[in-house]
């Protein structure tokens, strides 16, 4: 029997080092060891690859951004010889992930100069485009790889999609009538009914509409990455808070207790499709606001509150534990965040914290930011139900109620009850903006917000649609809120009234509460 101790493999290169490190979710490590590899060769599109993707999992995406570019560059070059695109393309969807879609358009439109038998590049061009309100550039992208690939379901259903956004409505709904007669993947199947349904509410055929709407749902059920959500959570999560956040929680910490200490940001929540886009999209138009658009900054102040507390209790009761210290320590490790996803951007700016689902973490926000104001966005929950089943959404814990016509009506009610109660155990000031107010009295019902952040009207508020379409806004709402304000979308659940006959009860606390007479 040999004596001699088992030998283990230590990784030994910054390369090896990195991926061991990314393997054990410890990002820093990452970071430090692909910085290195870098150093040693910084023409390698490999190690900067992976640099920016580790710093992007870090929160620092702007750098990790910056970082991914540069790779994608260089195997473009390289491309260029070979022909072959495929690394230059996976860089364009990993830009596509961290919602580059600047960056990924120019990589995809690099690759299909340098091969333009590739289907894979115009399909990323043409979902970068999209998403970048260029829906003509989107449009010629997606013929493109028709041409290629006639036969390809999903590319039918893209084509159709990008021949709504251009009004080509008949085109769009005879394309997809024909896909839903070949065989589908259900999410091909899904999709195809929801882009459907949306193009025969704009061609005025209410009838059909939610045959559609249903049979996407009924599909919905199907979709692997629908089933693997937690449908339970966030209803766990509420109970819990209802218990945990009481007064005595909520107003333990003062401005006063945090004087001297980091600013608040302001906050804009509400439910989805509330008009929750339009606001932040106003307010990003103010020169002195950065808005932060759909962030995970507040709820990552949960995980450093575990990382601190690690014994166990509720969110409420870990915050209990803390001293002014600790809540300290929150505020500035948000701002840290924040710095790692805006840099210098933040210099100066009145930060507006836009997470529509961060109504779930009123009471966190409450105990750490004391000194923040809120607004909270309402609509006719009618309209919000109606919206949320037209929209595709990418499924999380929240979005997978909204699926079905029930599921929505419930998880509204869920999360409209829980605002009710914490409106009445608030700390914070808030402010209610009524979505329909919004369109159809503009200016005074946006005085009336940037009167309560404390900031000067701007005139320059009114054409927030000018700088939404130059940019890309993480919402479904991106290409709405890059017109003109319009009012088309008050009241649209009427033409759909019988429909509400089987939620309506379910609704009517809400319409009545927020006074949304029938």
């Amino acid at each position: 029997m040999s004596s001699q101790a088992p030998q283990f493999s230590i990784p030994s290169s910054p390369m090896q080092r990195g991926q061991a490190a990314v393997q054990a979710r410890n990002f820093e490590e990452a970071v430090r060891c692909f910085a290195e590899a870098v150093v040693q060769d910084d023409r390698n599109p490999q190690a900067l690859a992976a640099l920016g993707q580790s710093l992007c999992w870090l929160g620092r995406r702007e750098e990790g951004v910056a970082q991914l570019r540069q790779s994608g560059q260089l195997l473009a070059k390289k491309a260029r010889k070979t022909r072959d695109v495929s690394l230059t393309l996976n860089l364009a969807d990993q830009l596509q992930y961290w919602t580059d879609y600047a960056g990924a358009r120019d990589l995809a439109r690099t690759a299909v100069q340098i091969n333009p038998a590739e289907v894979r590049g115009y399909q990323l061009l043409a979902v970068s485009c999209l998403r970048l309100n260029l829906s003509t550039q989107a449009l010629t992208a997606a013929r493109q790889a028709i041409r290629l690939a006639p036969d390809s379901a999903t590319l039918q259903i893209l084509l159709a999609t990008l021949e709504a956004a251009e009004k080509l409505h008949e085109p769009a709904r005879n394309r997809l009538e024909k896909v839903l007669q070949g065989r589908l993947s259900p999410e091909e199947a899904f999709r195809a009914h929801k882009e459907l349904a949306n193009i025969l509410d704009k061609l005025g055929e209410y009838d059909q509409v939610f045959a559609h709407l249903h049979a996407a749902a009924e599909l919905s059920a199907r979709l692997p990455e629908v089933r693997r959500q937690d449908a339970g959570l966030v209803s766990r999560m509420i109970e819990s808070y209802r218990a945990g956040f009481d007064p005595a929680l909520l107003r333990r910490w003062s401005t006063a207790d945090l004087a001297g200490d980091v600013p608040a940001p302001s906050f804009v929540l509400g439910f989805m499709r509330s008009g929750t886009t339009l606001t932040q999209e106003v307010l990003a138009a103010h020169p002195r606001v950065l808005v932060a658009d759909e962030s995970s900054l507040l709820s990552s102040l949960g995980d450093e509150l575990r990382r601190m507390n690690p014994c166990s209790g509720s969110l409420a009761d870990q915050l209990r534990a803390l001293d002014r210290d600790g809540i300290r320590h929150l505020r500035a490790h948000y701002w840290k965040l924040a710095r790692g996803l805006y840099g210098e951007k933040l210099s100066g700016q009145h930060l507006v914290d836009k997470t529509t689902m961060n109504t779930i973490d009123l009471g966190l926000l409450n105990c750490v930011f004391p000194d923040a104001k809120v607004v909270f966005v309402m609509r006719d929950p009618r309209d919000v139900c109606l919206s949320c089943f037209m929209q595709t959404m990418i499924p999380t814990p929240s979005t997978v109620h909204l699926f079905t016509w029930q599921g929505i009506a419930d998880f509204y009610a869920l999360m409209l009850d829980w605002w009710l109660l914490m409106r009445e155990r608030l700390s914070v000031p808030y402010l209610e903006l009524r979505y329909e107010d919004a369109v159809t009295d503009f200016e005074p019902s946006f005085r009336r917000v940037f009167e309560f952040l404390q900031l000067p009207w701007d005139p320059a508020v009114a054409e927030f649609h000018k700088q939404a379409a130059r940019k890309y806004v993480n919402s479904p709402s991106f290409s709405q809120v890059a017109q003109p304000l319009y009012s088309s979308s008050v009241g649209r659940w009427r033409r759909y009234a019988h429909a509400f006959e089987t939620i309506g009860a379910r609704l009517r606390p809400y319409v009545d509460a927020f006074g949304y007479e029938a």
